[in-house]
């Protein structure tokens, strides 16, 4: 029987302001336990909370960054529960008005273009961290209020992903357009970006969704794939035995592969929300929202379209090259300082430069080849000075000492071989060994050439001028 899987989103983002939601106590990660925290953090009685218009700013933009109609009109409310990181026994969010509604972003899918509908976003504070530990047989927790009052939006989807692959797109197509807008680093190892996941399943064609699971606070991409693939054949084997899915909150244990019951799914009236009696209503005017358009920055779609345009880049390149904002910068200034290079360039950095980054598991802007010294190099190998060979023999020469490729060539001594007798030397030998291989090439199989231009380059360590083989070839042949 087919089965179709229903996937919805609630997407959790620390948004990386200098100080928490509603006090000013720092959002720093990393600092010791319960260092960042305060009155209000601690929820102390009496106390009241402040809210911080820079959230209220970035919400805005993420708002319509995402195609969402941003509200006039917005309210906190209580979620009230209770948790050992919860000092207050209630979180502030926005449950009946939020301040973005009805959104979308477009993802690939199967070769063409999927719109996934983004139901909401809404403002809330972060909870704490609970620190487990098991030493000599004796298990410990202890609570860390340091996160406790981190602004977070939380990004709901509808239930319009319909594959692991889908899901991973959708996050990373956001993560992209958040950090295009300097709303969040979305460090997932760090818990800038945390996932959970509603899912469930039904028989292909039908209209009436199944009982779904949550998933709860995924924060890989390998995991949430991992996570889906698993929940979707547990269902789909329970139903095929005419068992019941059981609607509620799962944990995926990444050690066993494989999703675990944490709690039965709560409903809204378990919350007891009501609007927040210490913060009012947030209101803002359709010239602000027009501003705050008017000042977004040119997003990762638009910004591909026209490297595909403005490079003739491949639809492949421009959007290797526009996932990263800090990547597409580092492009840019590559190609300039390339003298207009922009397709060698394009696949020095896809080709060399990332396989470095993701070996070495950092980011461009930790990357200690300037893009100057980038577009330097391939204008090099386009004027000459240094074969293809040589550029990849000293590109790690360039990362290991913090020299430029044409400081690492003088002082290696390192010249391209382009004096015509000496080729012509060494490339009248080859055709002399390679006779077979000369009447291919005099029967139209151009592609020899390829191999005569490797004999030369091998015969002169990668010194050769390929331009120059290739011309003095095609004069003896």
């Amino acid at each position: 029987m087919d089965w179709q899987v229903v996937i919805g989103l609630e997407v959790h983002v620390q948004v990386n302001t200098i100080t928490k939601l509603f006090c000013s106590c720092p959002t720093k990660f990393g600092m010791e336990a319960n260092l960042s925290t305060c009155q209000v953090c601690l929820g102390y009685p009496g106390v009241l909370p402040c809210f911080n218009e820079k959230v209220l700013e970035k919400a805005v933009s993420a708002g319509l960054a995402l195609n969402c109609e941003v509200q006039e009109f917005s309210q906190f409310d209580r979620k009230n529960y209770f948790y050992p990181d919860l000092p207050k026994a209630y979180q502030i969010t926005q449950l009946f008005h939020p301040i973005c509604l009805n959104g979308f972003v477009t993802i690939d899918s199967k070769d063409e273009n999927k719109k996934i509908r983004i139901n909401r976003i809404h403002i809330e504070e972060d909870a704490g961290k609970l620190v487990h530990s098991n030493v000599a047989g004796i298990e410990e927790s202890y609570v860390d209020l340091n996160r406790a009052g981190t602004p977070l939006l939380e990004i709901v989807s509808e239930p319009d992903i319909s594959s692991s692959e889908e899901a991973v797109a959708y996050l990373q197509s956001l993560r992209s357009i958040l950090r295009y807008i300097d709303v969040s680093d979305c460090n997932m190892q760090e818990g800038s970006l945390r996932c959970d996941v509603n899912l469930s399943v039904k028989k292909q064609g039908e209209t009436t969704l199944g009982n779904r699971t949550e998933i709860k606070n995924m924060n890989t991409f390998k995991g949430i794939a991992a996570a889906i693939k698993y929940e979707k054949n547990r269902q789909i084997s329970l139903l095929e035995k005419s068992e019941k899915v059981v609607q509620q909150t799962l944990l995926w244990d990444n050690e066993a592969k494989k999703t675990k019951a944490m709690r039965s799914k709560e409903n809204l009236n378990d919350y007891r929300y009501f609007p927040d009696p210490d913060l009012p209503p947030v209101f803002i005017s359709i010239e602000n929202v027009k501003k705050s358009k008017e000042d977004l920055v040119e997003l990762p779609n638009e910004k591909q379209q026209r490297f595909q345009k403005q490079y003739n880049l491949s639809e492949y390149d421009a959007k290797v090259l526009t996932n990263d904002k800090e990547l597409s910068f580092y492009f840019e200034d590559a190609v300039q300082h390339s003298q207009g290079r922009a397709k060698k360039v394009a696949n020095w950095i896809s080709t060399e430069v990332l396989s470095y980054l993701n070996e070495n598991l950092i980011e461009i802007k930790d990357f200690s080849v300037s893009s100057k010294e980038i577009g330097a190099l391939v204008l090099m190998m386009e004027e000459g000075k240094i074969t293809g060979k040589i550029a990849k023999d000293i590109f790690p020469m360039m990362i290991e000492s913090g020299k430029t490729a044409e400081e690492i060539v003088i002082l290696k001594g390192i010249n391209v071989v382009s004096n015509e007798e000496e080729i012509e030397k060494i490339l009248q030998k080859v055709i002399d060994e390679n006779p077979e291989s000369v009447a291919k090439y005099k029967n139209g199989q151009d592609r020899i050439l390829g191999f005569f231009v490797g004999q030369v380059m091998k015969e002169t360590k990668g010194q050769a001028n390929p331009k120059v083989v290739n011309e003095i070839f095609k004069k003896l042949i």
